[in-house]
């Protein structure tokens, strides 16, 4: 698979050409142009909310504050599963795409800890 810049991003690209009605990859363009209307916009969210982590991770390095919060996690993963249950969405996808996020916010607030103190670990020894 070759990189392409969004620039190059062709929305009408489909192994499917040519094997399909005319109306069915018209109907099948429409729902993807909604998928990726979807994505851009969940990038973006990404975006704004590793924004607000990376801020997270400077209070947490300037008060010596572990880069991990395992209540807040358990609290956090418990309220996903619900608004997953609450919107017809697979509770475990939910909270594996959670998990995923909260191993790179650890991750970030970890390095930003380790530059705040000169590469020294925080006094929990994480």
């Amino acid at each position: 698979m070759t990189e392409t810049s969004a620039d190059e991003f062709d929305p009408a690209a489909s192994s499917l050409a040519g094997q399909i009605s005319d109306d069915v990859m018209q109907e099948l363009l429409a729902v993807r142009s909604s998928i990726d209307n979807i994505d851009a916009t969940l990038v973006y969210l990404l975006a704004e909310r590793f924004k607000a982590t990376q801020r997270v991770g400077y209070l947490k390095a300037e008060h010596d504050l572990p880069p991990a919060d395992p209540g807040r996690e358990v609290a956090q993963i418990a309220r996903l599963r619900r608004l997953a249950e609450d919107a017809h969405l697979d509770p475990a996808f939910a909270e594996k795409f959670l998990n995923f996020i909260i191993s790179e916010v650890i991750r970030h607030h970890q390095a930003i800890s380790d530059n705040h103190n000169g590469g020294n670990s925080n006094a929990a020894g994480l």
